[in-house]
């Protein structure tokens, strides 16, 4: 039997930013408090809500850190919590969206320590969150305005750690390709490729759905079918809008199914080795296709829409986009060495991921995974 829940209002277009006030009034009392949590702090980046802070009490706080640490997350609460928002407005990429929800869920509750912090997600002790967010993206990525968790790191305990809670899904996400106008071009492509992984793993995945599925594969389609366009002109308002509104479809796919077997291999990459994480999954979408060929309902219709007839040509392709815009393809350029290996091997098999993988991840499956992409 399947189910598909996703209860997040989705505007998406040119110019969708106007609507975020109108949205908050929708559902803010007379406090009417706003944390508006940016990764930039520039006049040109905030002009667009001039009108949000005209109209509410806004306290504007600029979280610019890649992959979020639990100190991190303990740090913006303490700074925060005295504000008691109503509505956490979360404008820039994943790490500040994923702040921003992680915020809500904590809100309302003492926590004196990021130990703490870190009990409360172990047990998923969040109960009911007292904040509501909107999911505002400045990359075409994540899809992480449209899903109900998000990525903490815990380097120190060598671990990631998801903050999730069914209740949490944002109020609305507000999709507006023209805040994607500055990103650079390494960004724009390991942050597409993040979603078309996004969505090829849905696809496959042990949870998947048939709404989920017809999501991933128009993401797919959308994003593999413009991505040349980004490549060859990084300033085309048509490539931004097809990057924006694939990257939601793979966030609303992905939100019912979870990530697979890329994004478990890839998380000790990103962690260790500073590997941007769009850059990490997609070297792994090729081997790991290869792995799940058998597995997969319908590889046709997965190859078309990634744009290739055979498996053979996903690793060539995903590759040769990843060099055009300046990624390196193998892991010893990114300073990976062979003593690395087993450490990396040991943290890849990630609890909701590798287990949602349509065919079992072993360490040995993963060590020749990552030799070839070595």
């Amino acid at each position: 039997m399947d189910r598909y829940y996703n209860p997040v209002q989705v505007i998406c277009g040119s110019g969708a930013i106007k609507e975020i006030p109108a949205l908050i009034e929708n559902i803010i009392s007379e406090k009417r408090r706003v944390l508006l949590l940016t990764w930039s702090e520039s006049t040109t980046y905030l002009e667009g809500f001039k009108e949000l802070k005209d109209a509410f009490t806004v306290r504007t706080i600029r979280f610019n850190e890649s992959n979020p640490t639990v100190e991190q997350l303990f740090e913006l609460y303490s700074r925060t919590v005295d504000f008691q928002p109503e509505v956490v407005v979360a404008v820039g990429g994943g790490s500040v969206m994923d702040v921003g929800k992680s915020l809500c869920c904590f809100y309302g509750k003492e926590v004196d320590s990021p130990d703490e912090m870190r009990k409360i997600i172990s047990e998923k002790a969040y109960g009911q969150p007292k904040t509501k967010w909107i999911g505002v993206p400045t990359t075409s990525g994540t899809g992480s305005e449209v899903t109900c968790w998000a990525t903490i790191w815990d380097p120190s305990q060598n671990m990631k750690r998801s903050v999730e809670s069914r209740e949490n899904f944002a109020y609305a996400a507000v999709v507006d390709p023209d805040l994607t106008k500055s990103m650079p071009l390494k960004l724009a492509v390991s942050s597409a490729l993040d979603a078309v992984a996004h969505a090829v793993e849905s696809y496959w995945a042990k949870a998947t759905n048939t709404v989920s599925r017809g999501l991933a594969l128009e993401a797919i389609r959308t994003i593999m079918g413009s991505i040349d366009k980004l490549l060859a002109d990084q300033g085309s308002l048509e490539a931004r809008e097809q990057m924006a509104k694939g990257s939601m479809m793979a966030g609303m796919a992905f939100s019912n199914t979870r990530t697979t077997g890329c994004h478990s291999i890839s998380y000790p990459l990103t962690m260790h080795h500073g590997i941007p994480h769009g850059a990490a999954v997609s070297l792994l979408l090729g081997p790991v296709l290869e792995l799940n060929a058998p597995a997969v309902k319908d590889l046709d219709a997965l190859l078309t829409a990634l744009g290739v007839e055979q498996i053979g040509e996903v690793r060539p392709r995903i590759n040769g986009i990843l060099a055009v815009a300046g990624h390196p393809i193998r892991l010893q350029k990114w300073g990976v060495t062979e003593e690395d290996l087993p450490q990396l091997v040991a943290q890849s098999i990630t609890k909701g991921r590798a287990d949602n993988n349509p065919e079992e991840l072993t360490e040995a499956v993963v060590h020749n995974i990552l030799k070839t992409i070595f």
